[in-house]
């Protein structure tokens, strides 16, 4: 039987000496001596793609992206590091792509290392297609059962709108985002504006954390189980909203009561 996407990236990229995995904000990379070589991304920020980024050689990012866009792209963050974005499920064969991780190892690995590594790997191809949930699990029904109550209760209060930021739902009071609802560490997660003198109060309770790019602005993020506390979900979220809303936007909510 076929193996998942998944199972034959780390068959790829762990077959190479001193190769090890480990997570970095909830994806899986791949490193030799401290040195990261390969990173496998599904959905980034909502991009829609099933995809390894790799360290390439210089120039070769450059002429592979124009020479065969429909496998090659250049991807964010590393991009003008000379890194290449691989599409994983559109037809590429695993033998040219385990050649592309080789290489992605040998750019980083010492040269003593790289020398024993022997004939690259051969492997089957995996299933060609991830499953729906697999490609964007907040698309699953379990968890748009849990979104729906905070999407519910963003959305009614005054001139607040839905935004997909970043291939999340996330809400707005008028331009400025308030609360956000996404897959971190493959744990559900919401996050709301506390303030960062407030932060402190919310990470000794386990179920929080300070989460990374925005945290340091005064954000909180709260993992969410199969049975959330509704009540203290919208207490963060109506303070978060107050924090961002215009003054007519609170002078609707305050005469509403």
């Amino acid at each position: 039987m076929a193996k998942e996407i998944p199972e034959a990236v780390r068959d790829v990229c762990l077959s190479f000496p001193e190769a090890e995995e480990y997570l970095s904000h909830g994806s899986p990379n791949f490193r030799v001596r401290g040195k990261t070589f390969a990173s496998y991304l599904v959905n980034h920020h909502g991009d829609g793609k099933v995809a390894l980024w790799l360290g390439s050689p210089p120039g070769a990012q450059e002429q592979r992206v124009r020479d065969e866009p429909g496998y090659f792209f250049i991807p964010p963050y590393v991009g003008p590091r000379g890194w290449l974005g691989v599409e994983l499920d559109k037809g590429l064969s695993w033998k040219r792509i385990a050649a592309l991780v080789r290489e992605a190892y040998e750019k980083v690995a010492p040269a003593s290392l790289a020398a024993t590594i022997g004939k690259t790997i051969v492997i089957a191809a995996p299933k060609p297609k991830l499953a729906e949930d697999e490609r964007d699990p907040l698309a699953s029904p379990a968890l748009q059962k849990l979104i729906q109550p905070l999407r519910d209760y963003c959305l009614s209060l005054p001139e607040a709108q839905e935004d997909p930021r970043f291939g999340a739902p996330s809400w707005q009071a008028g331009k400025r985002t308030f609360a956000f609802a996404y897959r971190y560490e493959q744990q559900l997660t919401f996050s709301f504006w506390v303030g960062v003198e407030q932060q402190g109060l919310y990470s000794g309770d386990t179920r929080f954390f300070i989460p990374p790019y925005m945290g340091h602005n005064g954000w909180i993020a709260l993992k969410i189980g199969s049975k959330p506390n509704w009540k203290e979900i919208r207490g963060l979220a109506i303070h978060s909203y107050r924090h961002f809303a215009l003054k007519r936007m609170l002078a609707r909510l305050d005469a509403a009561g």
